[in-house]
């Protein structure tokens, strides 16, 4: 079994141990534990460098994940969340989180999250997606997508899906490297820093999953 060296990162210690005890024995050994980031971030070298950050909500949490993504920039990191709001998850993944997911989520599922952060999915819970989808279903402007090419508007269909480059060149019958041409074009246009950003602006602007085909590697979502 494939160990991923993990750090954990939360204020309440009787929570934190739990969660050490539930990963030990798995592949999300805990290698590391602290209460806050800072302490984290302040251990340096001792830390060792982890494959998989798990954190715990913060009231700063744009400055902590980014701090995070800064010290650890190989690494994915998941929040446990205990407020579920889209308001927190626009937050959290705009700042580079890789899964977001309640405290309250099974061991089963938690595990096999993990899992899929570690092949690279965007993991977050299905009652969340349900809200930006009950969003993203109200009447959008054209200004929204104005400026938009079809091929980009496209692509970023494809985006909600999750699709990986590969995937979507396929549908559209280019390259994978036009793909990333027109990617990087579109990123600059809406704004963002990159696809995950720009999968939750599209579901935000009129843009859904539907038929859009099968996710590969990028939006899963969890149920607890």
């Amino acid at each position: 079994m494939t160990s991923s060296r993990t750090i954990l990162i939360e204020p309440n210690r009787l929570f934190r141990q739990g969660l050490k005890h539930l990963l030990s024995g798995t592949c999300f050994e805990t290698g590391a534990e602290f209460s806050t980031v800072e302490l984290a971030l302040s251990a340096g070298e001792a830390a060792g460098t982890p494959e998989l950050v798990i954190t715990g909500q913060s009231v700063t949490i744009e400055t902590d994940l980014q701090q995070l993504r800064d010290a650890y920039p190989a690494a994915r990191i998941v929040v446990l969340a205990g407020d579920l709001s889209v308001d927190v998850l626009r937050a959290a993944m705009g700042a580079g989180a890789d899964g977001f997911l309640s405290k309250d989520v099974s061991p089963e599922a938690l595990i096999q999250s993990l899992q899929l952060v570690m092949l690279g999915e965007k993991v977050f819970p299905t009652n969340l997606a349900a809200m930006l989808l009950d969003i993203s279903s109200a009447p959008s402007s054209l200004n929204s997508v104005r400026g938009l090419s079809p091929r980009e508007q496209e692509i970023l269909q494809s985006l909600v899906t999750g699709a990986s480059n590969k995937l979507i060149a396929n549908k559209l019958g280019i390259t994978e490297a036009t793909v990333k041409v027109h990617l990087k074009t579109l990123l600059r246009k809406i704004d963002v820093n990159n696809r995950t950003q720009a999968a939750i602006w599209a579901m935000n602007n009129g843009f859904s999953a539907e038929g859009a085909g099968t996710p590969t590697r990028g939006l899963q979502l969890v149920s607890a």
